[in-house]
């Protein structure tokens, strides 16, 4: 007998279409860019349902609203979705507002909510992880309509069915998945902790005060970035060639590799940044792999560590960034960052700073160690009993 039986003990689970329990609303209308400059209201922002499970009233966006306008405002127990997406698979992403609003709340124009009618007992906190679940997302990605991009169907959504618990059943599957959630927020919290006191130690092992203080003035000195590496540009690939599996990854405009390949074209443990897409990221690979055109790739001298640059190159990132060419597709020129100076300490000095890092990164970034993979398992957790508390018959 599945878990969820013994919840239930006999007890009936309604399963009605949306359309017949709930009313539909749009977010707001009729607004130009404009009015999100300077706003006098509040509203919840495509990002702020796609990100949480529940929506985060503490980050939310402002925009204009007149007091003659008639826009719908959201409310508690309200189960906000994403109206569109660039893939199926993401389309009606939910958040439920499960805190009681004390001024008006506006609703994103790309998102829609919906409202139980009075007399459908639905606890929005039982909601939040009903919605997110494996059999609800099975019924809401069909509801997806588009070619090149995806829309929620209005037609499909009122036609997904949804499952009504008996409130007692709905309180007890909420106290048990909110003890998963809530650890596994505060496993964040503390990962977050780590990311900024890691980020700390790292500008501190990086600066010319304290390696000068370690080793001597005469020993120290800055040299420009394109002093001590050659910086190459990849070399396009056609898509054809690409793989979903291969021995080399292919890195284009982004950290998430294009696809694989048969070769390679860098030596193991590169220091790179993207140009184009994600212009100004910074990359470090222990392993071969393949640039592709949109990204610049380093061969340094002797006497320089690739990995203590890649560190560096890091605490620049965001002046890097405010170098990239805003266009269609976002560009990163060489001269953005070939001329940033670098200390230069000694080869060992280098090297033990690489070692001090590598370890507050692997505890703050590796899904293999550390605090990322404790949230993975827990997430990987909580989904399973998720699905086991929510398959109702």
């Amino acid at each position: 007998m599945k878990y969820i039986e013994k919840l239930l003990n006999g007890a009936e689970v309604k399963w009605m279409p949306l359309g017949e329990v709930a009313e539909i609303y749009g977010g707001l209308t009729g607004k130009s860019k404009a009015d999100f400059e300077d706003g006098n209201a509040l509203f919840v922002s495509y990002k702020n349902i796609y990100d949480n499970y529940e929506i985060d009233v503490h980050n939310l966006a402002r925009v204009k609203v007149s007091d003659d306008e008639r826009q719908n405002k959201i409310e508690y127990g309200d189960i906000l979705f994403t109206g569109s997406s660039e893939t199926a698979e993401d389309v009606a992403f939910s958040s439920a507002v499960t805190s009681v609003l004390k001024e008006p709340v506006y609703l994103n124009s790309f998102s829609f909510g919906i409202r139980f009618n009075k007399g459908v007992e639905m606890m929005p906190e039982f909601c939040k992880h009903l919605f997110r679940g494996s059999v609800m997302r099975k019924q809401l990605k069909l509801t997806a309509s588009g070619v090149t991009r995806f829309n929620v169907s209005k037609a499909r959504f009122k036609r997904v069915l949804v499952p009504i618990p008996p409130l007692r059943l709905q309180e007890e599957i909420v106290r048990i998945l909110d003890k998963f959630t809530t650890l596994e927020a505060e496993l964040e919290a503390e990962l977050d902790c780590r990311k900024r006191q890691y980020e700390y130690y790292r500008n501190q092992l990086l600066s010319l005060d304290v390696l000068i203080r370690e080793q001597g003035l005469d020993k120290v000195e800055y040299k420009a970035l394109s002093e001590v590496a050659e910086i190459r540009r990849g070399k396009r690939l056609v898509k054809s060639e690409l793989s979903t599996s291969g021995n080399y990854a292919v890195y284009q405009n982004s950290m998430i590799p294009l696809g694989y390949y048969s070769k390679s074209n860098v030596s193991e443990g590169t220091t790179f940044v993207i140009s184009a897409g994600s212009a100004g990221e910074i990359g470090y690979s222990p392993n071969r792999f393949w640039a592709a055109d949109d990204v610049y790739y380093f061969i340094f001298t002797d006497g320089v560590c690739s990995k203590y640059v890649y560190y560096f190159l890091l605490i620049k990132q965001q002046s890097i960034k405010r170098q990239v060419r805003r266009a269609s597709v976002p560009r990163l020129s060489k001269s953005a960052f070939e001329k940033i100076k670098i200390p230069i300490p000694s080869l060992a000095e280098q090297q033990r700073i690489v070692s001090i890092l590598d370890k507050f990164e692997a505890l703050t970034t590796s899904i293999s160690e550390g605090l990322p993979k404790e949230i993975e398992l827990r997430r990987k957790q909580y989904e399973y009993y998720r699905n086991q508390l929510l398959s109702f018959a």
